[in-house]
């Protein structure tokens, strides 16, 4: 509404317009910020008419509207005269001080004139007496001034006819540098004066130069001068202006042949390392191996320096070099590092390395040498690193195959359990040794470490998970269960075929990648968490950071894959047994049963081994037998049939027996109720056992189908399973479902036979009790000649 006060900024703009009317000369000028728009409603503006604002508002408004627009514009009012009045006490205030400073510089400027004219007085006396001093002692000055420069001549003069035999001492004492000085300061004098009377000393003079000259060009020649020492020949024989530039190609190829005796020799690498760090009692600083090579790096730089002095169309060549001595020192770190090296010898020597390329850069920095180094220290450090991985997952493997596992000690010793601890301790150890030599890497001040900082805390993080993957992968090859891939970097170790593998070590296998799964990897990332944060993504750019979850997935998979493998392997070792039971005798023609067959005791002797190799490695579950009233009736329809094989056969004729044998079975397996056979298979020994005897009896199963019995080859199969019974129920946990295939197994046997008559169950008794009594006899006398 046009009644509305205006706002706070308006308000401030429009005091500050007519503050500014008030005080300034000419109406007409105004602030740049405080342009007054010319409308007929703007009360600030010049042109404002009051008349028709007035009629224009009783037109628009009414009684309320202009009482309110009454109250406003009063209010206004009030704040204009009170803000005049504070501006003008102000003003009178800043006048009243201004007066006030007036009078006391009035005040302080009495006396001033009479002082400036004391000093005055005695400045013009000090100067009387200076130009009285200066006119007194002007001939005594003139006149030591001129003996001044006559002494100084008569000792150039002096020097001059000392000059040969100084030079002569020079070369004796081989001090070549302080000749060509002295030689080079009297030159003036000499080309000036010397065909009058110094004509005696100029010709010494040459005479010895000539032998400096002859001296200085043997050196620079010489292959048992140092460098250093072959580029100060060339410096002074340039001073001596003798021309150098036809002896270029040969210095610079000398220098070029140099570079293969500063070469860092891997074996001798870490003891430059060493002796660089500590000193060495038995022999002073000059003949320690790192001072040694300090100072032939040195004398290179300075070769090289005094080199671009003398040619400076070379400069190329010597950037050459320099970056050629930078590349053989990497090249050399690369080689050593394919051993393994400690990290503080690593370290070491990259200082070495690093000392070499800044005493170069501070010769030649147009060589670019640092960026150099930094390209190369990448991707050596980068190697080392992935090297630190490698050597970590050879050092698991080596524990996981340096017992060599045989089928005895697995059995009867307690090696599985030994190489499961031992390997248990080489990754828990390892992952703490190699974060201790990350951390070593990280507190390095070497400038180009502090640089690679997100860089190697990538290369960590990207080294753990390419190393886990690997090391699962590695699982799998050691256990048979993959083929090896020699190409990879990963690829250490070369697999063996399945039937080569010890099947403890493939439950060994097993229960490192649930140790892995549940401590390392949860260890790992807090480590990783903790001090290995961040990173560059430039580390990242081949495949992911570090992720435990995944990492938990891949193990959590392969240790039921191992787990799952070594029951395969188990249970094919018992599957070649079966077939050989069933497949070498003719079942039609077998004789009648005298004793259980033999196979049942390999049979029980191989899910033996089983328990105990499991017993060794897996922890013991919860142990709740199965039992046939648990199975929700299954009991019930498995004993009938039982019965009805046992009672009704021994009745019915033999063609009737088989017609009835075969009709009930199907009968009773449309009315039974199911039994869970194969359940997931937990890391516990009941699990791994159970499931393993479930596998066997349903290979035994499938065998018996495969052939065709006679009465006396059902009733072997029918002892043989009767006998297994009793020792089966004592080893699973899950005896409803060994029960059904046991069963299971004659009904096939019966399903097989051309005269189905199952033996009596007095006869039947008879031998099992018969070879129970045989097995503790054997047992026994084992046990006494043990």
């Amino acid at each position: 509404m046009a009644t509305e006060a205006a706002p706070m900024d308006e308000k401030a703009k429009r005091m500050r317009d007519l503050l500014s009317s008030f005080y300034a000369p000419d109406p007409s000028i105004s602030t740049s910020g405080s342009s007054i728009s010319t409308s007929f409603d703007n009360i600030n503006s010049t042109s404002f008419d009051a008349d028709q604002y007035m009629d224009l508002m009783i037109k628009k408004s009414n009684l309320e509207v202009l009482l309110q627009r009454h109250v406003q514009m009063a209010a206004e009012i009030k704040n204009l005269d009170t803000d005049l009045q504070m501006l003008v006490y102000e003003n009178y205030n800043k006048f009243i001080s201004a007066t006030d400073t007036i009078k006391r510089m009035k005040s302080n400027i009495f006396g001033m004139e009479g002082n400036m004219d004391q000093l005055l007085q005695k400045i013009m006396s000090v100067q009387s007496r200076s130009d009285g001093v200066n006119t007194s002692l002007f001939e005594k000055r003139e006149h030591i001034e001129k003996l001044h420069r006559t002494r100084n001549l008569l000792r150039k003069v002096q020097f001059i006819y000392d000059l040969p035999a100084r030079l002569h001492k020079c070369i004796k004492s081989e001090a070549y540098g302080d000749a060509v000085r002295f030689y080079t300061g009297a030159m003036p004098i000499l080309k000036v004066y010397g065909d009058t009377s110094f004509q005696d000393c100029r010709r010494d003079s040459e005479e010895a130069i000539k032998i400096i000259i002859k001296n200085l060009q043997t050196k620079l020649f010489s292959d048992s001068e140092s460098i250093q020492a072959r580029a100060e020949a060339a410096v002074l024989l340039k001073q001596l202006d003798v021309p150098v530039d036809s002896l270029k190609a040969k210095l610079l190829e000398k220098l070029e042949q140099s570079l293969d005796g500063l070469q860092i020799n891997p074996e001798e690498a870490r003891k430059l390392a060493k002796q660089n760090d500590s000193s060495n009692d038995a022999e002073s600083d000059d003949q320690r191996p790192a001072k040694i090579h300090e100072d032939a790096v040195r004398g290179f730089s300075e070769a090289m320096r005094a080199y671009r002095e003398i040619f400076p169309d070379s400069e190329e060549r010597l950037f050459k070099l320099a970056r050629a001595l930078t590349a053989m020192h990497f090249e050399s770190m690369e080689l050593y590092i394919r051993k393994r090296v400690s990290t503080e010898d690593f370290l070491g020597i990259f200082r070495i390395i690093w000392e070499d390329v800044v005493l170069m850069d501070e010769v030649l920095p147009e060589a670019a040498l640092s960026d150099l180094s930094a390209e190369a220290a990448q991707v050596t450090l980068k190697q080392y690193v992935a090297r630190m991985f490698s050597h970590l997952q050879q050092d698991i493997s080596d524990t996981l195959l340096k017992f060599g596992i045989n089928q005895k000690e697995a059995v009867e010793g307690e090696v599985l359990k030994v190489v499961l601890e031992a390997s248990k301790k080489a990754v828990l150890q390892g992952t703490t040794d190699i974060f201790q030599d990350f951390h070593q890497l990280l507190d390095e001040n070497t400038g180009i470490f502090i640089k690679m900082k997100e860089l190697i805390i990538g290369w960590i993080q990207k080294g753990f998970q390419d190393f886990f993957r690997s090391l699962e992968a590695q699982f799998l090859v050691l256990s048979g269960k993959t083929s090896s891939s020699n190409d990879t970097e990963g690829g250490l170790i070369e697999g063996k075929s399945s039937d080569k593998i010890h099947a403890g070590l493939i439950l060994v296998l097993a229960q490192l990648s649930v140790f892995i799964e549940q401590k390392v990897i949860p260890r790992v990332t807090e480590e990783i968490a903790t001090s290995f944060s961040g990173g560059n993504s430039q580390a990242f750019e081949n495949g992911p950071a570090f992720i435990p979850g995944e990492l938990c997935r891949v193990f959590h998979a392969a240790s039921e894959k191992l787990l799952q493998h070594y029951i395969d392997t188990r249970t094919q070792k018992v599957s070649v047994l079966l077939r050989k039971r069933f497949k070498t005798p003719n079942w039609v023609k077998h004789k009648e049963p005298r004793e259980v067959h033999m196979f049942v005791d390999m049979f029980l002797h191989e899910l033996e081994e089983v328990g105990k190799e499991v017993k060794q490695v897996l922890p013991q579950g919860t142990f709740r037998k199965h039992k046939r009233t648990d199975s929700n009736g299954s009991n019930t329809t498995t004993s009938s049939r039982s019965n009805t094989l046992h009672n009704d056969k021994m009745t019915r004729s033999n063609s009737q027996r088989a017609r009835s044998q075969l009709f009930e079975t199907h009968l009773a397996k449309l009315f039974k109720q199911k039994v869970e056979i194969f359940t997931k298979v937990e890391f516990t020994q009941e699990s791994v056992v159970t499931t393993t005897v479930k596998l066997c009896l349903k290979s035994l199963q499938e065998y018996v189908r495969l052939q065709t019995f006679n009465r006396s080859g059902f009733q072997q199969i029918q002892l043989d399973i009767q006998f297994l019974k009793a020792p089966l129920k004592e080893t699973v946990e899950d005896e409803a479902a060994i029960d059904f295939l046991l069963d299971e197994v004659i009904v096939a046997a019966s399903e097989r036979c051309l005269d189905v008559i199952p033996l009596e169950p007095p006869i039947l008794d008879k031998l099992i009790q018969a070879k129970l009594a045989k097995s503790k006899e054997h047992n026994n006398n084992n046990t006494v000649s043990s």
